[in-house]
């Protein structure tokens, strides 16, 4: 009984614990000055969601790509997968994949 009670609460614990983590969905990224029109002292990465504009908290615009490339950040908007939340008008990504380049 001791062992059914025990597997139970584990189950529960891990059900709570999947609940509460936040899915990845695919949205907009790109420069928040040179794409977005947001203000800003310099490039800095920015994500696009349901039309609103954050800048990015845990990654930087430089560790993905050359900003300035033809395709870079600075250039075009580009879709990324990412997990994250918006804290303080920013958003802040604990993971971040950018997607290739559709042609």
């Amino acid at each position: 009984m001791k062992k059914i009670i025990s597997v139970l609460l584990l189950v529960v614990c891990f059900s709570i614990n999947a609940q509460d983590q936040p899915k990845a969905q695919i949205v907009e990224v790109s420069c928040g000055l040179c794409q977005f029109g947001m203000k800003a002292n310099g490039c800095d990465l920015a994500v696009r969601i349901d039309g609103k504009t954050y800048f990015v908290d845990g990654t930087k615009i430089d560790e993905h790509g050359d900003a300035h490339a033809e395709d870079g950040l600075c250039n075009m908007v580009r879709k990324a997968e990412v997990v994250g939340e918006i804290k303080n008008n920013r958003f802040v990504v604990t993971s971040f994949k950018l997607l290739p380049v559709k042609e």
